[in-house]
C-alpha cells in the first residue's frame, strides 16, 4: 500500500481528520472546523511560519477546513483544491457563508462606499467568492470584503466558456511559486484557475493533473490540450504555440513549442512526458 500523499491528506503531528479513521495511522483523531478565507489573499504554507515555503494560495470565500491552530497559524485543508498546509488565522473567519457570486474580472478592487472615489478595501482576483449583502446602483456589497463593481462579478453557476482565452488573460502575469492569484501564480495554477473559470475541476499539481486528463498521442494535440514536463504544463494555443507560467520568463509567456520542448530537454528537468486533453 502506498503511502498517503502529504499534499491532498489532513494528517500532521500524529493528529488527523476524523474522516480519515481507519484510512491512516494517528495518535488522534478529530473533527474539523470549519472556516472561510476573509482576507483578498491567504498563503498556505509547509509550516506554521510566515517566511515558511509558499505551497499554494486560497482566494477569499474560499472554505478551509481547520484541523488544529498552531500559534498565528492554522492547520487544514482547502476545500477547493483539497491541499493541506498552514494558513493564518487572521485570514480566516466563521461562520461559513454561502457564496453567490465569483470573481470574473481577472482583478478587481473592493471599495470601502459604493463609489469608487472611495478608499480601496482589497485587490479581488480571478475566481474569489462573494456574498452578496447589498446593492447600490453599479455596485454590489459583499459580506466581510466592500462594494464591488456589480459588472466585475458573476452568479455562481455562470462560467466561461474557453478556458484557453481566460488563460490568455494572465499573459505577462509575474511568476509565483504556489501562487494563484491574477497578479502572479505558477504553471498549474494557471491551468486550474483558468478551469476554475469555467466550472471545471482541476487537480492543483502537474503530475495530479497529468493523471487527471486523459492521454492523447502527440500527433493529435489541438487548441486546449496540455503538455506535461516533470514538474511542469503548458496549455496549446495551437498544435506548435504554448502558453505558460514558467521560471525562465518568470512569467506567463506565449513560446513557439519546439524552443521550449529544445530549451527544457537540456535542463534537468528533462523530455516532454506526454500530452492530455482538457
Amino acid at each position: 500500500m502506498s503511502a498517503p500523499d502529504r499534499r491532498l491528506t489532513l494528517i500532521r503531528d500524529g493528529v488527523a481528520d476524523r474522516r480519515l479513521e481507519g484510512l491512516v495511522a494517528a495518535d488522534r483523531f478529530q473533527d474539523v472546523t470549519p472556516m472561510q478565507v476573509s482576507a483578498p489573499l491567504a498563503s498556505l504554507r509547509a509550516a506554521p511560519r510566515p517566511d515558511a515555503e509558499q505551497e499554494d494560495q486560497m482566494l477569499f470565500g474560499e472554505l478551509f477546513d481547520v484541523l488544529f491552530e498552531d500559534g498565528e497559524f492554522a492547520f487544514g485543508q482547502a476545500r477547493r483544491d483539497r491541499y493541506v498546509g498552514y494558513v493564518p488565522i487572521d485570514a480566516l473567519s466563521a461562520p461559513v457563508l454561502t457564496p453567490d457570486h465569483r470573481v470574473a474580472a481577472l482583478r478587481t478592487y473592493a471599495f470601502a462606499e459604493p463609489d469608487i472615489k472611495s478608499a480601496i478595501v482589497g485587490l479581488y482576483s480571478l475566481n474569489a467568492l462573494v456574498t452578496v449583502e447589498a446593492r447600490e446602483g453599479r455596485f454590489v456589497r459583499g459580506a466581510r470584503s466592500g462594494w464591488f463593481v456589480a459588472d466585475h462579478l458573476a452568479p455562481v453557476g455562470r462560467f466561461e466558456t474557453d478556458y484557453v482565452a481566460v488563460a490568455e488573460r494572465f499573459l505577462r502575469a509575474p511568476y509565483q511559486w504556489g501562487g494563484r492569484e491574477s497578479l502572479g501564480l505558477d504553471c498549474s495554477a494557471l491551468t486550474q484557475q483558468a478551469l476554475y473559470a469555467c466550472g471545471r475541476a482541476c487537480p492543483r499539481d502537474t503530475d495530479l493533473q497529468r493523471a487527471f486528463f486523459p492521454e492523447i498521442a502527440e500527433a493529435d494535440r489541438r487548441r486546449g490540450d496540455l503538455v506535461f514536463w516533470k514538474g511542469h504544463v503548458a496549455i496549446l494555443l495551437d498544435p506548435d504555440t504554448i502558453l505558460h507560467a514558467n521560471a525562465h520568463h518568470m512569467a506567463t509567456a506565449i513560446e513557439p513549442l519546439a524552443e521550449a520542448v529544445a530549451r527544457i530537454a537540456a535542463t534537468p528537468t528533462g523530455g516532454v512526458l506526454g500530452y492530455r486533453r482538457v
